[in-house]
């Protein structure tokens, strides 16, 4: 990836802390917002890495967490990706009701260790529904805990027009295949790239129908046009936007008084200051 050594040395990752250090950081900071990556395993087309949401999600919550000192989470690697079927190798999934139960047991949990704030950071659309309806689990039985969730492809208009240029039903597209030339290019195939483009086909259609009857090599979009120029454009400005949730996170109160808010040492008239937010490149790189 393409990341400083000082810059990946100062995420904070759950699985490099040690235990006591987990709860003294969420100890001292209990308006701490904490980032669970969300990605999948399946097919990305002939030029692609199955793990490419996993590795989108993952260095996006880095970035955001060299910038803000955000606690980022082990990521889900295995998503929701029964829509890519059979026909094409390489995909894992697991079924809804599974997904849901793995978010809502990772933020309980989570909880037990002093976290209060989490934000789902999403690489994989076919997650969405899911991971909505386990929010709002979450949300009913833990109005103690605050969690949300973010889509890379959603934080800024620009990055959302971009994504969808070359394809509304977009996958293996060109924005992905840009973000993994910046992220991982020893894992993108350049020669498959370049003959992979494969219109979308779903536009005016009634039903949601499998992969293999979209489209013809697991691609929708026009993963010829990448690069890794635009891939750092993406990059800063999904990072950028995420800094900022983030830090709005951090202070943010129930809308009504007298809601149920997560326990917290600050006093609600004089919140804490927030933390120094480093500043972040066009590679999205602190």
């Amino acid at each position: 990836m393409e990341t400083s050594d000082d810059a990946m040395d100062a995420v904070t990752s759950w699985e490099n802390l040690t235990g006591p250090a987990i709860g003294d950081l969420l100890a001292a900071d209990p308006d701490h917002v904490a980032l669970i990556p969300v990605g999948a395993t399946e097919q990305h087309g002939p030029h692609l890495p199955t793990a490419t949401d996993t590795i989108i999600a993952q260095a996006i919550c880095d970035r955001v967490s060299a910038a803000t000192g955000a606690l980022v989470l082990p990521a889900i690697s295995i998503g929701v990706s029964r829509w890519h079927g059979t026909q094409f190798p390489g995909t894992l999934s697991l079924t809804p009701d599974t997904l849901r139960a793995i978010v809502e047991a990772y933020a309980e949990w989570a909880s037990h260790s002093g976290i209060r704030r989490i934000l789902l950071v999403n690489g994989h659309v076919g997650n969405t529904a899911v991971l909505r309806v386990a929010i709002d689990d979450i949300r009913c039985s833990r109005p103690d805990l605050y969690i949300g969730l973010r889509e890379w492809w959603t934080t800024d208009p620009t990055v959302a027009a971009e994504v969808s240029a070359d394809a509304a039903d977009w996958h293996g597209n060109r924005a992905e295949t840009s973000l993994m030339y910046v992220l991982a290019p020893h894992l993108v195939d350049q020669e498959a790239a370049s003959g992979a483009d494969d219109p979308d086909r779903t536009a005016d259609l009634v039903f949601s129908h499998p992969a293999g009857h979209v489209t013809r090599n697991g691609v929708t979009g026009r993963p010829s046009e990448a690069s890794a120029a635009l891939g750092r454009t993406l990059l800063a400005r999904v990072v950028g936007a995420l800094v900022q949730t983030v830090e709005r996170g951090r202070l943010e109160s129930p809308p009504l008084a007298g809601a149920t808010a997560p326990p917290s040492t600050s006093s609600p008239a004089q919140p804490p200051p927030p933390r120094p937010v480093r500043a972040v490149h066009p590679s999205g790189t602190p």
